[in-house]
Parts: C-alpha cells; sequence; structure tokens
C-alpha cells in the first residue's frame, strides 16, 4: 500500500494579489490546522481557495473600541455568556448572516468545523437571553494565536457582547494574537489594524507553537477573566 504523502502549502508570500494562495479540492480538519499555522485559511468550498490577504487584519487589545457602557448594557438586557456550549448552533447562525450570493459558511465548513471543536481547537462564545441564543462568534485557537472566523447577532450589541467576553477571556488565558484575516466594516468599528503580511507571518511563526492553556481542550462553561487592578493607596 502507497503511503499518500502530506499536503504542502506554498509559501503565503507567494499568493496573488487578492491573497490567493492555492486552490485544493478538499477541506479537511488537518488541512485547516496546517494552513492556518502557516497564515492560509479557506475562504471557499468546491473548490476550497486557501488566502494569505496583504495586509494582514487583526486585534491589538489597547485598539479595541468597545462602548464603555458595554456592563449596564449587558445587566439591562438579561444577557448571559457561556463558552462551547453551541458550537454548531453558533457556526450555523453566523452562515446565515451571510446573504446566499456571499455565503461562504457551507455545509463543508460547518462539519470541518464543528470537527475542529469536537477536537478542542476550535472555540464558541455564545450570547444568550433567557435561553435563546441571540449572539456568538467562533474561531481556532493554536498556541498563543487565536484566529477568528466571524460572528453574529440578532439582538442589538449582542456580538459586542460575545467580542468583549471573548477578548477577556483570551487575555486570561495569554493569547497574544487575535487574528481578524481581513478587515471589513464590522471589524473596523471594533478596532481591527492592518499590518504588513510578511510581519504577521514573523510574529505567527513566534507565537502559534508556545503552549498554553486549554491547548485542544474546550472552553470552561464561562469565560475567563482576570482580577482588576484596584488603585494602589497614595500617602497623605
Amino acid at each position: 500500500m502507497v503511503k499518500q504523502r502530506p499536503y504542502v502549502f506554498p509559501d503565503p508570500e507567494s499568493a496573488d494579489p487578492t491573497g490567493l494562495v492555492t486552490i485544493t479540492q478538499n477541506l479537511s480538519p488537518d488541512l485547516i490546522l496546517l494552513a492556518l499555522r502557516q497564515g492560509i485559511f479557506p475562504w471557499s468550498e468546491d473548490p476550497v481557495r486557501w488566502y494569505s490577504p496583504d495586509p494582514r487584519a487583526v486585534f491589538v487589545r489597547d485598539h479595541i473600541k468597545l462602548p464603555r457602557n458595554l456592563d449596564k448594557i449587558r445587566r439591562r438586557s438579561g444577557f448571559t455568556v457561556t463558552c462551547d456550549q453551541s458550537f454548531r448552533q453558533v457556526i450555523e447562525a453566523c452562515a446565515q448572516t451571510h446573504g446566499q450570493d456571499e455565503r461562504w459558511i457551507t455545509q463543508g465548513f460547518i462539519d470541518n468545523y464543528t470537527a475542529l471543536h469536537e477536537l478542542g481547537y476550535a472555540h464558541s462564545i455564545e450570547v444568550w437571553q433567557e435561553e435563546r441564543l441571540v449572539g456568538g462568534l467562533y474561531g481556532v485557537q493554536m498556541g498563543q494565536v487565536f484566529s477568528g472566523e466571524s460572528m453574529f447577532h440578532t439582538v442589538s450589541n449582542a456580538s459586542k457582547i460575545a467580542f468583549h467576553a471573548l477578548v477577556e477571556h483570551l487575555y486570561a488565558i495569554d493569547i497574544r494574537l487575535i487574528d481578524a484575516q481581513v478587515v471589513n466594516e464590522h471589524t473596523y468599528n471594533l478596532g481591527a489594524l492592518l499590518v504588513p503580511r510578511r510581519d504577521y507571518l514573523k510574529i505567527l511563526k513566534r507565537l502559534v507553537s508556545v503552549p498554553t492553556l486549554f491547548e485542544a481542550k474546550k472552553w470552561p462553561k464561562h469565560p475567563w477573566t482576570l482580577p482588576k487592578k484596584t488603585p494602589t493607596p497614595q500617602k497623605t
């Protein structure tokens, strides 16, 4: 029996002006992980188009823009937040937010990312109002990198609540880089920055193999947060 050789992605720096690196016929959890480790991600199915855009959109904690009264909004709206409790429901809701002509989260994406969730790599944040899922997001954690994929909301501010919970949780478990892939109006309004692909790839290479909490494990039910610093008393 001839052993099949593992797939080798081209250098991301070889991408065309649109960021397209290569095209394959198949999509699998192993291919997704291999690609993300090299700064490449899938963006269509049948065939599968793999991209590494230049520049690259990322989130840096100090530049993230969220309403200052988000805690008040959360209490007033009765939102509760969980992690990894309804991954498939979240990704299916994200798929529905895209118009049919622009939809890229197809059934193959749903099945493969759900498989990555079962393996402990893909994660979701869910926002609930009573027992109804009204917002959320999902992405993939490897080392100190989180590759954000998509988010949705059916109630005002629910996606902002999800994103805030994600940022606090990632900060608490020592994730250093949040990949937003490409900038759009929503990620721009949240404070996404554009960095040259070459710089992104250097940072990715350094961080993606650093062991972190919940490596290849599901997240706890509730997002982690670090204790808020209290002011140091001043001598009088």
